[in-house]
């Protein structure tokens, strides 16, 4: 999974980033100090990967991981060539969702570009300069599928659909509100990689005083749940200056410092399970003395295909899966345990893969 990490300059957007990967963009309280795209990559915390090693004995634990790009800060206008232009659109096409991160804290040391505390107006900044680069894209999309439609059917009812959705973009609207009349539409529209159509998570940043009680009394916050609730996107609080402070330490006193804020998780884990539901993603386990691993797959994914993320021969040679739940492994205290309870199921190719399912595939090629 690779999330896009985008806000305005002085939003804390560095600063988050560089908390979360440790990766040490630099950071500094003037626009346009992150000029390339900083890329960092993140484990998914997930204490099921241990107690399984432990049951095997296992030599390695793999866990699945999140790639994070830091985009640089955008100001208005930057699709036109405004502070930096739009050489961060590129970089943003490549992501799976985009985080952005909005500033909901006051603090007279920290200039923000437009001079005031505004997040929706923040938004709306950063969404205008989307819907401007992918204006962009149909247009380019436009002149080349015009050429062929007088004679193609196919063509034609593609420039249909690449028409509406312009004029959809031109009203300030997101591509991913914009409903297809068909499948042949949805496919087309995929196609197109727009960054409208991108899911969002939206990550809230308030000051230290306000993550305890999830800043329920932040009027910036509150405004930033209800669009995100109006736009059928995720959003969390977070305290970037917090989760620098934290990415420093190790994992007991990481969780002495979350106890005595009063949290039961950091911003990373928060972004993560935002980004896991949002994406409708899960994890199913394999386990053995060389290695417990996780495998991150989209929810509704079945058997034949989860196990194509190990290896495409795995797929191809499918014969059954043998799955158990790994609480019902781990109560049992091994797999041949397990077995004789009747807990291990045998699957075949209709089998819908369940988050935290142990497998062990059987292939033949």
């Amino acid at each position: 999974m690779k999330l896009g990490i985008v806000g305005l300059p002085n939003v804390g957007k560095s600063t988050l980033f560089n908390s979360l990967t440790k990766a040490g963009a630099e950071s500094a309280n003037y626009p346009f100090c992150t000029i390339d795209p900083n890329v960092g990559i993140v484990t998914v915390p997930d204490e099921r990967l241990k107690l399984l090693a432990d049951l095997y004995d296992s030599d390695k634990i793999t866990p699945a991981v999140i790639e994070f790009v830091d985009i640089a800060g955008l100001v208005k206008g930057a699709s036109k060539g405004e502070g930096l232009g739009n050489q961060f659109l590129s970089h943003i096409r490549e992501v799976d969702a985009i985080v952005h991160v909005v500033r909901c804290f006051e603090d007279t040391n920290i200039i923000h570009v437009d001079g005031s505390i505004n997040p929706l107006r923040d938004i709306e900044t950063i969404n205008l300069e989307l819907i401007f680069s992918d204006i962009e894209i149909l247009d380019r999309r436009i002149a080349k599928t015009s050429k062929g439609a007088k004679n193609d059917k196919t063509l034609a009812k593609e420039l249909s659909l690449l028409e509406r959705l312009k004029a959809y973009l031109e009203e300030g609207n997101l591509a991913k509100s914009f409903e297809t009349e068909d499948d042949d539409e949805k496919a087309w529209l995929d196609e197109y990689n727009l960054l409208t159509y991108k899911p969002v998570i939206y990550a809230a940043n308030v000051s230290e005083d306000e993550l305890a009680d999830d800043a329920t009394n932040n009027e910036h916050v509150n405004k930033v749940r209800e669009f995100s609730a109006a736009n059928d996107s995720e959003v969390f609080v977070i305290c970037a200056q917090i989760e620098q402070e934290i990415a420093e330490l190790d994992d007991e006193e990481k969780a002495m410092f979350l106890e005595d804020l009063g949290l039961s998780e950091s911003g990373l884990e928060k972004l993560i399970r935002a980004s896991y539901h949002l994406l409708g993603l899960i994890s199913y386990l394999t386990a053995g003395k060389q290695e417990t691993r996780a495998w991150t797959i989209t929810r509704g994914t079945k058997a034949p295909q989860a196990a194509g993320k190990i290896h495409s021969d795995f797929e191809r040679g499918f014969i059954r899966a043998e799955v158990v739940n790994y609480q019902d492994l781990l109560d049992c205290g091994s797999y041949s345990a397990a077995k004789d309870k009747g807990l291990v199921g045998l699957e075949g190719k209709d089998y819908v893969v369940k988050d935290g399912d142990v497998i062990l595939f059987r292939f033949n090629v």
